[in-house]
């Protein structure tokens, strides 16, 4: 397997700050509730998705991380917009701007499951009961979706 892109960044640039991309995944129940994954490194909660690899195609990357960290194979259903996070940390030292590509997914198979190298848990919540999330871009995210706000550029209206 190849050495993953963020991997050889950061063996090359050590705890400089850098730029990365990511996807976030909205998955929901029947009951509208969304799927939030519980953090093995922070013990917050997020959305699925993660860090995409370099020469990835976006939307190959968020089907990669959601299988990855839940055990489901999705579709992407709609592209729901682009966050930004201008400040993110994992571990001590990884710090990073993150550029989240957001969509909408559609479970199509599999089983959920606990990956338990990301998170300690998974869960789907309603709106009104979401527990603390660990990011700004995923609460920006989860807001846009549950205000039907669709194809944001760092949650402003897109018009084009």
């Amino acid at each position: 397997m190849e050495e993953s892109y963020i991997k050889k960044i950061r063996s090359l640039v050590k705890d400089e700050f850098i730029m990365v991309n990511a996807t976030a995944i909205v998955i929901v129940n029947d009951k509208n509730e969304v799927l939030l994954q519980k953090r093995a490194d922070s013990g917050l909660w997020g959305l699925p998705g993660g860090l995409l690899e370099l020469n990835e195609n976006i939307a190959i990357g968020a089907i990669r991380e959601v299988k990855e960290e839940t055990n489901l194979d999705i579709r992407i259903k709609r592209f729901i917009g682009v966050f930004v996070n201008p400040f993110m940390r994992w571990r001590e030292h990884d710090l990073a701007q993150v550029f989240s590509f957001a969509f909408l997914g559609e479970v199509v198979s599999g089983e959920l499951r606990v990956n338990d190298f990301e998170s300690t848990d998974m869960q789907y919540f309603n709106y009104e009961n979401l527990p603390q999330i660990h990011s700004m871009d995923n609460i920006q995210v989860i807001e846009a979706y549950y205000n039907n706000q669709f194809n944001l550029i760092e949650g402003e209206p897109y018009d084009g």
